[in-house]
């Protein structure tokens, strides 16, 4: 049977099986320690590199091979998805075409844990000729990569989770977090907002939450259930199977609404025994609803729904003619836009 170093992950039993649950627990461990240790040697290079970029006339372009690659290609899109326009390049693609992507307006990004990648140290004098910033993110202050940076960001770690303490796990973990803490930090001095990181995440449901209308999903014209305060409940109730919508606006004479009839209406009204032919809507209508404009968000409409425990909402004009009836909208509608 092979042997488990025991540099605290959970040893193996006689016949090779492991507790998994103490497994978790002591990679989590180490990969927790990990983070500590890059924290605690965090330092003013740091904040160099952000000013760096935030100067960058260019795009940050980040490299890396192996599973360090994959953790650089993590970066890349995080950087550009929070408003720090970036891509990325393997390292050995670099070298081999791909290195005409940077400009001398770029700033590099390399990540090695070693500092040593042989693949990142040979582009790095084509890199200082086109005068791009370089950046390192290594786990070796002392290595070649980062002697040759304009600014090295520490990544190192004590050990490896994996038991062998070979396959790069700590070690990217730790890359990927301090790289979460550039993005972070630069979306912070952007002053980077929701808005703009709606625009570019468009697709999915965080882009139709983020973009999404209450006018893009509320319906208009004759789709809104209405009636007038002058109606009996019984013509509401029509009005109201009418429209499908569980429920009636109810508008004066300039449309403006003022009440709303439900189908939680209706039923309290039968269950008093209420003659609904001859009963005035004025009557049973529930005054002073809860409406919204058509420019908020729609998220905004999911939010006052579920806080407020009802299904309905009035849409309103906000400007022009303030409290005119101009759409309505209900949970169902917003399930079919994904807003929900």
């Amino acid at each position: 049977m092979n042997s488990v170093p025991a540099h605290g992950l959970a040893n193996a039993t006689q016949h090779g099986a492991i507790d998994a649950l103490a497994v978790a627990r002591d990679v989590l461990e180490i990969e927790s320690r990990a983070l500590q240790h890059v924290l605690g040697r965090l330092d003013a290079a740091f904040a160099t590199a952000v000013e760096k970029i935030l100067a960058c006339k260019g795009r940050v372009v980040v490299s890396g091979l192996g599973k360090t690659g994959h953790i650089a290609r993590k970066i890349a899109s995080t950087l550009a998805s929070t408003g720090t326009p970036a891509f990325f390049v393997h390292a050995a693609e670099a070298s081999h075409g791909d290195l005409g992507m940077v400009t001398r307006d770029d700033i590099f990004l390399a990540l090695s844990h070693s500092g040593e990648s042989n693949e990142l140290l040979a582009i790095m004098p084509v890199l200082k000729r086109q005068g791009a910033v370089l950046i390192a993110m290594t786990g070796n202050a002392a290595s070649s990569l980062a002697a040759r940076a304009d600014v090295h960001l520490y990544a190192g770690v004590e050990m490896e989770a994996c038991p062998l303490n070979l396959a790069p796990t700590a070690s990217t973990t730790a890359a990927l977090a301090l790289g979460d803490a550039l993005a972070v930090a630069l979306m912070r001095a952007r002053g980077f907002t929701r808005d703009e990181f709606a625009l570019s995440h468009p697709g999915g449901a965080l882009g139709r939450r983020l973009l999404t209308l209450v006018r893009d999903v509320m319906r208009t014209g004759d789709a809104v259930p209405a009636v007038t305060e002058s109606v009996t409940a019984m013509d509401a109730m029509r009005e109201m199977s009418r429209g499908m919508m569980g429920m009636t606006a109810v508008v004066n004479a300039r449309r403006e609404v003022i009440a709303i009839f439900t189908d939680g209406d209706l039923r309290r009204a039968l269950e008093k025994g209420v003659d609904l032919r001859v009963t005035p809507i004025t009557q049973v209508m529930t005054r002073n609803p809860r409406t919204l404009g058509a420019d908020h968000l729609a998220a905004e409409a999911v939010a006052i729904m579920e806080r407020s425990k009802v299904n309905q909402l009035l849409v309103v004009d906000e400007s022009a003619t303030p409290g005119v009836l101009v759409g309505a909208l209900n949970m169902h509608d917003l399930f079919r836009a994904k807003v929900v």
